[in-house]
Parts: structure tokens; sequence; C-alpha cells
């Protein structure tokens, strides 16, 4: 028996600039470690390369002016509604920039004592001690400073509310505060909308239109297409993006799935094997003590080869070891166990067999990984390696 399962390693790369050959850079950087620390590639070994440097080497950027004029073009007037932003100084504080520059008034709704992916706007002890409701009220911001205005952020001590006045003022933008979880209430202030969530998007823009709103689109609307030059995302638009400089965010990639076949076919040239390659953004993941889920992006992954498509199909051997196999020890408990595992059916989706595996897609889960691996700081390896992935216990 292998007594070494998944094997992760993060690869560095060197610092990744526009134009740079991503294909070139990924595949020579996995040899050269592989001959740095002396392992071998596989087939079914996996390289996944972060969104981040894919957008950056394809020069995948939109300016605050070039969002701000094709908000101008989505809109009829000067006064929007903004519902449910994210609470992120990275992922949409530029963007709020370019809104605001667009309009000359935003009302935003924001959904409490949490936005989309956890991030907290106020105490939540105290909003229960004063018995606020959490459905069908709708808290205003006098209210909302009256109360909770001294709150600040437990990881950035930042107060978001007041962070996004500010950027809003700078811009010469009036901005209202509307605290709701009930995102329909924005056409009590304006019949223009734009649905800033990411997962729950095509619900809140349902809601907000069967209320009578005359215009409702998303964040996934704007920048479809080039501006002047600009980059674009026709899938997503701004959903992903990030921000790249006080006047300017890098966009989700695009064209990922031709990427990840060239460095796939790379590979297959260079060492004989058929790697699979995936694109991972943010991992899916929640932080116990923040709260925070961590998929600010539309998806895990927004492009992989094929070999990455589909579940995992296993067997609990916890359950087999206490149930089916409770008589058997060592040696022959082990057989047991790989013949099991050998002679399991194609689908055990249902089995009691499986529960507890969590039968979860194969690139939310690698990409999870990927991402705590690499890390968001200064680790420098946008490349992650992992190795014996789809190998099991009776391999």
């Amino acid at each position: 028996m292998s007594r070494v399962g998944t094997v992760v390693r993060g690869i560095r790369t060197g610092v990744i600039k526009e134009g740079d050959n991503l294909v070139d850079i990924t595949v020579d950087s996995v040899i050269e470690a592989s001959k740095e620390e002396n392992f071998e590639l596989n087939d079914k070994d996996i390289v996944a390369i972060t969104e981040a440097v894919v957008g950056i080497s394809s020069g995948n950027y939109v300016t605050v002016d070039e969002i701000a004029e094709d908000t101008k073009k989505k809109f009829e007037g000067n006064h929007i509604g903004i519902v449910y932003p994210i609470l992120s100084r990275n992922r949409f504080a530029v963007l709020l920039s370019a809104f605001a520059r667009a309009m000359d008034k935003i009302t935003m709704v924001l959904s409490y004592p949490s936005d989309e992916v956890g991030n907290d706007i106020l105490d939540k002890e105290r909003l229960r001690e004063k018995n606020i409701p959490l459905s069908n009220y709708v808290m205003t911001e006098e209210d909302y400073i009256k109360d909770f205005g001294d709150f600040k952020h437990i990881f950035t001590g930042v107060n978001m509310v007041e962070f996004y006045r500010d950027l809003a003022k700078k811009e010469n933008c009036e901005i209202e505060f509307v605290f709701s979880n009930n995102p329909e209430v924005i056409v009590n202030y304006t019949d223009e909308v734009l649905c800033a969530d990411i997962h729950t998007r095509n619900e809140t823009k349902k809601l907000i239109k069967d209320k009578g709103a005359k215009t409702v689109i998303g964040l996934d609307d704007i920048m479809t297409e080039s501006v002047n030059g600009s980059g674009f995302n026709k899938e997503y638009g701004l959903l992903g993006s990030n921000r790249a400089t006080e006047e300017k965010v890098k966009l989700f990639p695009t064209n990922c799935e031709e990427l990840v076949n060239n460095i796939q076919n790379k590979f297959k040239e260079l060492t004989g094997k058929t790697i699979e390659v995936m694109v991972y953004g943010d991992g899916a993941f929640k932080d116990p003590v923040g709260k925070i889920w961590e998929l600010a992006d539309p998806v895990v992954s927004p492009g992989f080869t094929s070999g990455l498509k589909g579940s995992p199909n296993e067997l609990k051997l916890k359950y087999l070891s206490d149930n089916k196999f409770k008589d058997l020890k060592g040696e022959e408990l082990n057989e047991a166990i790989k013949k099991e595992i050998i002679e399991k059916n194609k689908d055990l989706k249902g089995t009691i067999e499986t529960q507890g595996t969590t039968p979860r897609r194969y690139t939310d889960l690698i990409g999870s990984l990927c991402d705590l691996t690499s890390g968001s700081g200064d680790k420098g390896t946008p490349v992650v390696l992992v190795q014996n992935y789809f190998k099991n216990y009776a391999d």
C-alpha cells in the first residue's frame, strides 16, 4: 500500500504582468519545480492557476470612467438604487466610485446583520437586544447610526457604511442608506435599480421587477462589451472583479477553456503525461470566526479540462468498518474494504455507504484546496500542483 495520499504543492512562478505568456510560465514553472524537488509528474495530476494572474496576463481591465460610461447607458435617469452590494474594499469600493461618478444620487439597500458572503454590518447581539426583526422591516439610516453607528468589522476595523458614504461624496454624488432584508423596498425610492448581489442576483432581480421597477439590471449586465477599447466579460460583466488601482479593476477572466486546453497540450508535448488543468477563484469555504463565506466570485472555476467534470463517487470507509465489516480487523479488514472499493457501483448517489462523503463538484472541491494553498497575500504561488487526488485506498 502506498502511504501517501493527496499531495499539494504551491508553485512559484515569479511576478506575472500583462502580456506574459501564461501557458509557458505555468508549464515551465511546474516542470522546474519537479526537477528542484525531485518528483515526477503523472497522468491525472492537476495543475490549477489562480484567476487573478489569468486576468492580469490577458490585460482584462476596465477603468472607473469606462464603468461610469457603461452605467449611464444602462439607466435613463440620474438616481439609481443599488441593492445588496457586498461589504468589500477590494470587490465593490472601486465599482461604487464608478456608479457614483455616473449618477447624481444613489439609494443603497443593505441586508443585515450581514451581507451575502457573511460580512457583518452591525452588532448581532445588540440587534437581538433591541428586538429588531429580520424580515418585513426597514431600518432607516438614522436608526442605524443611532443604534449601530460605532460598529466596525471584526477583521478590517472599518465601518463600511461610513466608507461607502465617503466614496460617494468624493464623486459629488448624494447617497442614502436603507437597511432591509426585503430587496423590493427599493421601489419606494427609485424605479431604476442595480442588483449588486452575486449568487442570489436572479431571485433579487425578479422580486424587484415584480414590484414594478422600470429598469432592473445586475453587475453581470455592466461591462459585457468593450467600452472605448476596454476589457470586458461577456458572461459575468463586473461580477468577480477586483481592485487593481483606485481608478481601475481587473475583471473575472474570459477564454479560460482555451487557456487550460493549451496548457494541457503543452504538458502532453513536453512530458507525455495527461495533466488536468483548471482556473480557480474563491474557494467557497466559510471562516469559522468571522463567518465569512469565501465566494465573492460568480463561480469557483471559470474554466477546466474535461477530466475535471463531475463529482466524487466514494464510499465512507468509517461506515464500512463500523457496519458491514465490524467483525473484521487487521489485514483481513483492509483487504475487504479494498475489494468493496474496487467493486463499487459507478453511481452510489443516495446509498447508505456514501453518507457523509458530500459529493460536491470536483472543481469546487479542488478550487477550495488550491485557494487555501495559494493564499491571497505574499506567498507568490499562483499555480498549484495537486497529485494523487483521484487515487483511493484500493489503488
